[in-house]
């Protein structure tokens, strides 16, 4: 049976694993009688909750003749890891682009990372349905867009397709689009006639780079990737070599796992040109190159870019510590042990241990990594304490430079000028603007990455919800100079205690809160942000003195303002740098560092005296 590896790359929510789900049902993958979720692919909790792809993910079909291995990949620029990764394993990609929203960050980044690698991708506009579709646009914004990243002339010849992937149909042609019975076939024909097959050598030594890594309790590390040569077999003494040559360790396959639909599948031998699972290995990971004990020379590996955000991850040291999580999972030794698991797998995470042994260093991508990774934590019963993220900086040439990032605002017409003016002032330059429908613009800025920190729930309040921004990093330019930080001070709970609706509604006039009542609080904690730009110090558990004329029942008729919630990502880029987010798997809660408030006004003061 031939072979034919394709990858889905595409920014956001454009449709990819929707796609996937229904090339699988028309393949035959899935019996005519059985049940499937949506978005099969999604496996994670998170994923499922947030709708969107973190692991990249292996499936295969097969169609005709042929068997076709599917790799479906994350739209978010946080975890281009994962995409960088998973390109080395395929011989062709489908560019999956919304028939209305165009070409985005996302699309660029993951589309440069495949013309470099030679890839020749099929374009397939989906969503061609909606009711502002703009498909003859959209597909010059494509072409200009494989020009200005440098594609060949063979690359430039891409072949296009018109598709709705949620009802599984594509066409050739526009005219098409209303015609009946229509599938997915025109994309089967055109995956197995464009895209080449797999460039390997049966004959030759056992060659396998190592591109995901995953756990098994039963199998122990299970890395997963592209046979390049050769034959894997079942007890097959093997070798994993590290970039530079070196002998990691020596083993004994274990077990061999095909992907056949959503299952994986045991063999006996596997084949180059064939992406499999292989266990066997104890220190083996990715980006390393797993092979016959012939073999010295490793398979050259996809740079990965570097992380551009660093966050403080410290032990929990708030006098709730332990009530909500598993208190093995509080020392220092098992969080660092956690963060060290997590960056085998994700090698577009790097830790490192501070001066302390109580707090570490974790550098990636964006935001949403780093609070992906938090959640992911939190759930499993940890407990720790994060910092507000900082980018990182560089030294190039003696210049210090810092990372900017490509930023794509869609917005209403009317709020195009508060949008310029708040990115403006963040140290963005615009790049482009045009009209894209009624009403509707959309403006291209060239922003540092701590303008963007934060900025996200300003932008939301700005455009009434309205607006849709995206981001992607762009490169390392010269510092641009100190943002001035736009946030208010905050209310500082300044007593332990159980926060009351009397102290509360006192309090509403001093500022907006984030808590209501009933809620535990201890002194340092952060309750709400004040109406003035100093922080306040304040008593939300006093209760009302009660006589014979105030009686506490009045309280149950006393109506709060809902308080402010955020979610985890709000609150990273809220807090301060003298402040942390406690995390738990119940709670997050903000507080200041320093939880005693006399050292803190000592601290202030110090500070005003410099």
């Amino acid at each position: 049976m031939e072979i034919r590896n394709i990858a889905i790359i595409a920014h956001v929510d454009h449709g990819k694993t929707t796609l996937v789900d229904a090339m699988l049902k028309q393949s035959g993958t899935f019996r005519d009688n059985e049940k499937v979720a949506e978005r099969v692919m999604d496996s994670g909790d998170i994923e499922r909750e947030r709708g969107i792809t973190i692991l990249a993910k292996c499936t295969s079909l097969e169609y005709d003749k042929y068997r076709i291995n599917i790799v479906d990949t994350p739209g978010h620029a946080d975890f281009g890891g994962e995409v960088e990764r998973i390109l080395n394993m395929v011989d062709g990609v489908v560019l999956l682009v919304d028939s209305s929203e165009g070409p985005l960050p996302q699309t660029k980044f993951v589309l440069g990372k495949a013309l470099k690698l030679g890839l020749r991708p099929i374009v397939v506009i989906n969503k061609i349905d909606r009711n502002d579709a703009r498909p003859d646009e959209v597909l010059n914004e494509i072409f200009d867009l494989f020009d200005k990243m440098g594609a060949t002339d063979e690359q430039l010849d891409f072949p296009v397709l018109y598709a709705v992937g949620r009802e599984g149909w594509a066409v050739k042609n526009l005219e098409d689009v209303n015609q009946p019975n229509k599938d997915l076939k025109p994309l089967f024909d055109l995956i197995i006639n464009h895209v080449p097959a797999p460039k390997a050598d049966v004959n030759a030594p056992f060659r396998m780079l190592a591109t995901t890594l995953s756990g098994d309790n039963f199998l122990g590390r299970i890395l997963t990737g592209k046979v390049l040569s050769g034959k894997v077999r079942m007890n097959m003494p093997v070798k994993a070599i590290s970039l530079d040559g070196q002998t990691v360790e020596q083993a004994k396959i274990t077990k061999i796992l095909a992907f056949r639909g959503v299952q994986k599948t045991p063999l006996e031998e596997a084949e180059a040109g064939d992406i499999v699972s292989i266990a066997g290995f104890s220190k083996a990971t990715v980006g390393e190159t797993l092979c016959d004990l012939s073999v010295n020379e490793a398979i050259e590996a996809q740079p990965i870019d570097p992380p551009t955000l660093t966050m403080t991850f410290s032990v929990n040291t708030s006098p709730f510590a332990g009530q909500d999580g598993d208190r093995a999972k509080l020392q220092s030794r098992v969080i660092w042990a956690r963060l060290q698991k997590e960056a085998e797998s994700n090698i577009a995470l790097k830790i490192e241990r501070s001066e302390t042994n109580e707090s570490f260093e974790v550098s990636g991508r964006g935001e949403l990594q780093l609070g992906i990774l938090i959640e992911q934590m939190r759930r499993e019963g940890f407990e720790f304490s994060v910092s507000r993220p900082r980018v990182v900086f560089k030294d190039i040439d003696g210049v210090k430079c810092e990372p900017f990032e490509e930023v794509i605002v869609d917005v209403d017409e009317e709020f195009s000028g508060a949008v310029v003016e708040k990115l403006s002032k963040r140290k963005g330059t615009m790049t482009d603007m045009h009209p894209t429908g009624a009403n509707k613009v959309r403006i291209v800025f060239k922003v540092p990455s701590r303008g963007m920190i934060g900025y996200l729930s300003e932008f939301r309040t700005d455009t009434r919800g309205t607006g849709v921004l995206n981001r992607v990093f762009s490169d390392y330019e010269p510092y641009a100079g100190p943002i001035e930080r736009y946030r208010n001070g905050v209310l500082v709970s300044m007593e332990n205690g159980t926060t009351t609706a009397y102290s509360l509604f006192a309090l509403e006039p001093r500022g907006q809160l984030f808590i209501g009542a009933g809620v535990e609080v201890y002194s340092g904690m952060i309750i709400g942000e004040h109406a003035k730009d100093n922080d306040l110090e304040v008593n939300p558990v006093k209760g009302k003195a009660l006589t014979n004329l105030r009686a506490s029942g009045h309280d149950e008729a006393t109506v709060l303002a809902p308080p402010r919630v955020m979610m985890l990502e709000e609150m990273l880029s809220y807090i301060a740098d003298d402040e942390l987010l406690e995390v738990t798997p119940k709670n997050l809660r903000m507080r200041k560092k320093e939880l005693d408030a006399s050292v803190r006004h000592k601290q202030l003061g110090r500070k005003k005296e410099m």
